[in-house]
């Protein structure tokens, strides 16, 4: 309900109001009929103000909920929870099991106990090998990668493409690891 709606009908329900005030049992039948019209003109600008459908329960968490004639409130979502405390009162909490969970969209490790094929591309830092890009399913994809990776504007001193499956395994070595000590001047 907007603001000019909202005036407007609070004037026609306060003019309802002034005419519920003067009313008597003679009051006149052209004092009536205009009672009527004024009535009229409040309902149908509720009618015009009221946007959403009527609630069908009483309940104010669920007012277009579901239904249930047994409960005070008439919500069905309501009274189900009201149900089952009830029932847990009595029976104790119901048994929870952990390995009730949402399955997961990947699986779990026992349903698929080998490794899947991957070629992960790999850096020298100077100290360790590191895996420097995403890990691909395509082992020409990986080293189109790496190749890219060493005409970039900071290539490492060396790259390797891995294999892994079940275990891991150096396919090929692109440049020469050498260790490099990370203290200036040989830690003097």
């Amino acid at each position: 309900m907007n603001h000019a709606q909202q005036t407007a009908l609070g004037r026609a329900l306060r003019l309802l109001g002034e005419h519920g005030e003067a009313l008597a049992s003679d009051t006149p039948d052209g004092k009536l009929h205009e009672v009527k019209a004024d009535l009229k003109r409040a309902l149908d600008l509720l009618d015009d103000s009221v946007s959403g459908a009527a609630p069908t329960t009483r309940c104010p968490e669920h007012p277009n909920g579901p239904v249930d004639a047994d409960a005070p409130d008439l919500c069905l979502l309501c009274e189900t929870r009201r149900r089952s405390a009830r029932r847990s009162e009595f029976n104790g909490p119901a048994p929870t099991r952990p390995t009730d969970t949402t399955p997961s969209r990947y699986g779990v490790r026992e349903d698929r106990p080998q490794a899947q094929q991957r070629w992960l591309p790999e850096l020298w830092n100077g100290q360790a090998w590191q895996l420097c890009g995403t890990p691909r399913r395509d082992r020409h994809e990986a080293e189109l990668y790496i190749n890219a990776a060493r005409r970039g504007s900071r290539p490492a001193m060396a790259y390797r493409l891995v294999h892994e499956f079940t275990d891991y395994e150096v396919l090929r070595v692109w440049g020469t690891p050498v260790h490099v000590d990370i203290e200036p001047l040989g830690n003097l």
